[in-house]
């Protein structure tokens, strides 16, 4: 028995210790940003096929946080980018909000609440993420509302009141601001960017939407996995 049990913790430090030399892959996005949202199964896939050899970290960068520019202003140039990723993804865009003319293309009440529902449940952060984008591009739900975001957390099994009082504090809005100045920091200037964080190094994997194979192929071949 005494063997037995000396194995069993042999085995568990073993595997803790593997988890911990895991390496990371870093995806910085805004769940309002066309090609973050075009970039989804692509993700998907790349996520689930390097599930056992990567950890995955959500990152929000902050597309156009405290922007003061309608929705109607920037039509033109959005339907442009919309329709472009509609014809390389197959993602499905609703347009009638851009029409709102008194409606601000703020994206950072969505990025806060992504920060706000992985302070609460981490394991449900990518999960929501695209919750939020389908929720703005598709169902046009209004993305400055908190009742937007608190009714998709709820679907989640989050606390909706837990959830809105949180994503309204004053330390949900310093996180999402911390988050915008990691992006920053690790150069993700425009999104969806993968970076790979291996130890105390950092590769930049991919920028803008990439093909999962892709991902995967560059990702293997940083961790020296054969191909």
């Amino acid at each position: 028995m005494k063997l037995i049990h000396t194995l069993i913790l042999l085995f568990s430090f073993s595997a803790m210790i593997t988890a911990q030399e895991k390496a990371t892959l870093i995806y910085v996005g805004d769940p309002m940003c066309s090609w973050c949202y075009g970039f989804t199964n692509e993700l998907d896939e790349a996520v689930g096929e390097l599930s056992n050899e990567v950890n995955f970290e959500l990152i929000m960068g902050g597309l156009r946080p405290y922007n003061d520019e309608s929705m109607y202003d920037l039509k033109n140039f959005l339907v442009d980018h919309w329709e472009e990723v509609h014809a390389r993804t197959g993602q499905k865009f609703s347009y009638d909000i851009l029409e709102q003319k008194e409606m601000m293309y703020d994206t950072e009440p969505a990025c806060r609440a992504v920060v706000t529902l992985k302070s609460i449940e981490p394991s449900l952060v990518h999960t929501y993420f695209k919750s939020t984008q389908h929720s703005f591009y598709f169902q046009n739900k209004n993305p400055l509302s908190s009742e937007t975001y608190s009714e998709l957390a709820q679907k989640l099994g989050i606390d909706k009141d837990t959830f809105e009082s949180k994503f309204n504090s004053e330390e949900m809005k310093q996180a999402v601001k911390d988050e915008f100045s990691y992006a920053a920091q690790l150069g993700a200037t425009s999104f969806p960017t993968l970076i790979l964080k291996q130890g105390e190094n950092y590769y930049l994997v991919s920028r803008g939407y990439s093909k999962s194979e892709v991902i995967v192929k560059s990702i293997r071949k940083i961790l020296g996995v054969k191909t």
